[in-house]
């Protein structure tokens, strides 16, 4: 699996899965907006440990910085 994925889009992904943790914690958001938003951000920090973001693949996308 090659990494698409530079380090500040992966900083940024867990900024956001924080903050969608953060409204959950504090009923900010319920119910199905919720579980949508939770899944988005399990799949944010998921990607974001991997380095690499199945979406980037298919248009040739990255915010990798290339080490040639």
């Amino acid at each position: 699996m090659r990494l698409n994925m530079g380090i500040v889009d992966r900083i940024v992904r867990v900024l956001v899965a924080v903050g969608i943790g953060a409204l959950y914690l504090t009923n900010q958001i319920s119910g199905t907006l919720a579980i949508v938003l939770g899944v988005l951000a399990v799949v944010f920090v998921v990607t974001s440990l991997v380095g690499s973001c199945p979406l980037y693949w298919p248009f040739g996308f990255s915010t990798r910085k290339s080490n040639t």
